[in-house]
């Protein structure tokens, strides 16, 4: 009996664990993978580099682009930062040259809606939650001129010389869930009704799409501060979508959804169509997703159906099992890219170990394609694991 056909399979990667590093496109190729998705747009990061010969550690003080910014950014105010010395000049370019050189097909990967330098030099573009707390990380994805930015920074970042494809991360709402500079937010479980409820903005713009859902907004902030007290008092009981019906209402709910899934959609319609117009023939354009369309965060909530119509596939996260992905293969077309997302950073997590059976029940569940998060980050043993797995 012939075996089935692996898989192919394409490892995360920064400029920075590249430039400077002779070394690093051949152990890349090494693994087995047949592509390199390489950050050309990244948010803040502290990132340990385990085999440079440079350096150990890198800090990326902020969200920033790996190349320098054009033209169109003149005069706007809202504008990509370039990045500092962690990745200088085209520091993309000359990764992705490194890297083709080893024989690997080039994606870049780009972060959008994360920016914790955007909400602190703009405040005005952050999500403020239901209490008037804002998010500098997260901006708000319906107000008109953060939607301008992120389209023209997603056709800008995704399509760099010698790319044949990009994937797209943080194409959607950010909440709560980011992990901030010494984080203490985790003392109360949120669940995911209380991750949705404190994900719902209340700027200028998400309270005038509210009352344009037939809501108040000032009745929607206090109904969801009500709906968030038993979280506080730790006596809630979540059952995801079912808890914020019952916290709100069940009409109440859908007017929010109506607005947030409407903004969603048409700001990852803009965005793909901005790619594909700047990007030759034959670009492929994948989104990070999650099939549950009311969660936030870099796997933007989507409906299955609607962002298989737009883009040409999903990298769905598959750290804690590949359930994610049937609701999206019930939705696939013959070349829809289904990409499944697993760590293979032990210290973060992952399991390179049981990669190839995890690989195995992803391709039973329609999986045409494996992300191995992250080359760059994982130990040398961890990435034998992977070459094992991908032999």
């Amino acid at each position: 009996m012939t075996a089935p056909e692996r898989p192919s399979a394409s490892a995360f990667v920064y400029p920075w664990d590249v430039n400077g590093d002779p070394r690093a496109p051949e152990r890349i190729a090494a693994l087995g993978v047949r592509q390199a998705t390489l950050a050309s747009a990244y948010h803040s990061t502290r990132a340990l580099t385990p085999r440079h010969p440079r350096h150990r550690v890198v800090t990326a003080r902020y969200a920033a682009v790996y190349y320098p910014a054009g033209e169109r950014w003149a005069g706007r105010a809202l504008r990509p930062y370039q990045a500092g010395d962690w990745a200088p000049g085209d520091a993309y370019a000359e990764a992705a040259e490194a890297l083709a050189g080893a024989g690997l097909d080039v994606h870049t990967w780009v972060i959008l809606a994360h920016s914790s330098r955007l909400g602190a030099e703009h405040p005005e573009t952050s999500v403020v939650n239901a209490y008037g707390d804002r998010y500098p990380w997260a901006p708000c994805i319906a107000q008109p001129a953060t939607r301008a930015y992120l389209t023209d920074l997603a056709a800008e970042a995704a399509v760099r010389p010698g790319a044949a494809g990009t994937e797209l991360e943080s194409l959607g709402w950010y909440g709560l869930q980011h992990l901030h500079a010494h984080d203490k937010t985790a003392g109360v479980g949120l669940g995911d009704a209380g991750q949705y409820l404190m994900a719902l903005c209340f700027c200028p713009d998400c309270r005038d799409g509210y009352d344009g859902q037939g809501l108040d907004s000032d009745e929607l902030a206090a109904a969801v501060r009500r709906a968030l007290e038993p979280l506080w008092r730790g006596t809630a009981q979540d059952e995801g979508w079912p808890t914020v019906e019952k916290s709100l209402g069940e009409t109440v709910a859908a007017a929010t959804r109506a607005w947030r899934d409407g903004r969603a959609r048409t700001l990852q319609e803009a965005a793909v169509a901005a790619v594909r117009a700047a990007a030759p023939d034959g670009f492929q354009v994948l989104l990070h997703a999650d099939p549950v369309a009311y969660h936030c965060g870099a796997n933007a909530g989507v409906d299955p159906a609607h962002v298989l119509s737009v883009a040409d596939g999903v990298v769905v996260p598959c750290a804690g099992g590949t359930a994610l992905l049937a609701p999206f293969a019930e939705h696939a077309r013959a070349d829809t890219v289904l990409a499944a997302n697993f760590t293979v950073v032990s210290g973060m997590g992952g399991s390179p170990g049981t990669l190839a059976a995890d690989a195995a029940r992803a391709r039973e569940l329609g999986a045409t394609e494996l992300r191995l998060y992250h080359a760059g980050l994982a130990s040398d043993a961890d990435l034998a694991a992977v070459r094992a797995a991908l032999r």
